[in-house]
């Protein structure tokens, strides 16, 4: 689209606005059931909710498709011309390298409007909302698994909080961004359709922070009157329904997110993994959104933190694991495996090991075998409690835990393998450790 938001107004929530932990706002939020969620708008899938299914569900409409919408990067933002302009933060990826394509498109109908505690607060309410979709070219390609990413407007856009390019056209996913849901324009057999001739076959609801606490409402308070049409839900860095549904829910918390000792038990249709030394917008995310932000907005921001920020333990590993055990948990049933929570001293804090590394949950080789102190923690200016930390070990401190580059190859080899074998982290991810050790 042509229209972009002023760069000097939002340009310091641009990175993290994605990722801002939930507030109250999301307790006064409306729903809407149709096409889409937050603008007003719904959903719909395949298996109701065990409440739904003794309550009376009203259907999800289809919603009218519109595009491809013309216009790709390199272009210009400011211009009248919609095809000489390109999407809001379109991706600087090579995707036609690796067989898939970006496209945008523009959803209309009437959604049913709720409130965050699931009353009906209006019906047929128009709307009309944008998409964004990056597939594989060709069924061949394609999973046939669909992750749809109720994307984070904190700053005022739609920011791609959950796109990573390698792990998921390394897997074949489609993504398709959207500010308010448009899961049934998926589901129907409707020209022209948002994944063009790929057939889907699961639909997962995705959301990051701000995103999964709206999730969550959607899910415990306005799913159980209306069509379902994700076949599952992934709460990342970010709150989890608390009602037992039909659908499958996996949680995945950064070292950041994780405040308390008391959890909620794992179950038949709920996982919580927790993963050690990450944090809630970390050095992956920002790295990637630098270039698009400099060229979208001006200039990125920048930070002043008390400790250097954005841990570099790559929570997006054990994100593309989770992706996979969820798609299987819809599909056939299949529960992913569980993993050890983070662990908490006496005085309520996390407990921390000599090098001052959480102790417990899943921990990446950047953790087990590490190289600088990855927390989740930090403090200073505004979004810098979620960045975590990342302070490199002098020289002296490796030499202590490795005497030969050997030995800290063979101790990334092996905590790889071990989180392989427990199914945390992908044979290609751990390829990649294994190359980032090249002195």
């Amino acid at each position: 689209m042509a229209v972009f938001p002023g760069a000097a107004l939002i340009a310091g929530a641009a990175l993290v606005a994605a990722t801002l932990p939930p507030t109250s706002s999301v307790s006064s939020t409306s729903f809407a059931s149709s096409a889409s969620l937050a603008a007003g708008t719904s959903f719909a899938s395949s298996a109701p909710s065990a409440s739904a299914a003794q309550a009376v569900v009203t259907a999800v409409d289809v919603p009218r498709v519109e595009g491809p919408l013309p216009g790709a990067p390199p272009g210009d933002p400011a211009s009248p011309e919609l095809p000489e302009t390109y999407p809001w933060l379109a991706t600087d990826a090579d995707l036609r390298a690796v067989g898939y394509v970006e496209q945008e498109f523009h959803l209309s109908g009437n959604a049913d409007a709720y409130s965050a505690t699931g009353e009906l607060l209006a019906a047929d309410v128009p709307y009309r909302t944008r998409v964004i979709v990056r597939r594989p070219v060709s069924q061949a390609a394609f999973n046939g698994t669909v992750l749809m990413e109720w994307q984070n407007v904190t700053a005022g856009y739609d920011l791609d909080a959950l796109w990573s390019t390698e792990q998921l056209t390394r897997a074949g996913y489609a993504w398709v961004g959207v500010f308010s849901q448009a899961a049934k324009a998926i589901r129907a057999p409707a020209a022209p359709g948002l994944l063009g001739r790929l057939r889907a076959g699961t639909v997962l609801a995705v959301g990051a922070s701000q995103s999964a606490g709206r999730l969550a409402v959607y899910y415990d308070a306005v799913l159980p009157h209306i069509e379902s049409v994700f076949d599952g839900y992934g709460q990342i860095v970010g709150p989890a329904p608390t009602r037992a549904g039909a659908e499958p829910v996996f949680q995945v918390l950064s070292e950041t997110d994780v405040r308390s000792p008391v959890r909620p038990p794992d179950t038949e249709r709920f996982r919580r993994w927790e993963v050690a030394g990450s944090a809630h917008s970390g050095w992956h995310g920002y790295s990637a959104r630098v270039p698009l932000l400099a060229r979208d907005l001006g200039a990125p921001p920048t930070y002043t933190c008390a400790r250097p920020p954005f841990s570099r333990v790559p929570l997006h590993h054990v994100l593309a694991a989770a992706y996979d055990h969820l798609t299987r948990w819809a599909r056939r049933g299949t529960a992913p495996p569980t993993a050890p929570p983070l662990e908490f001293a006496a005085d309520g804090t996390k407990a921390r090991d000599e090098l001052g590394l959480a102790r417990g949950g899943i921990r990446l080789s950047q953790v087990a075998a590490p190289t600088a102190l990855n927390t989740g923690d930090n403090s200073g200016e505004t979004f810098c409690v979620l960045f975590g930390t990342h302070l490199p070990f002098d020289q002296a401190q490796l030499d202590r835990l490795y005497p030969t580059h050997g030995h800290y190859v063979a101790a990334v080899v092996r905590a790889d393998a071990r989180n392989v074998k427990a199914g945390y982290l992908l044979p290609g991810d751990a390829r990649q450790n294994l190359i980032d050790t090249r002195p």
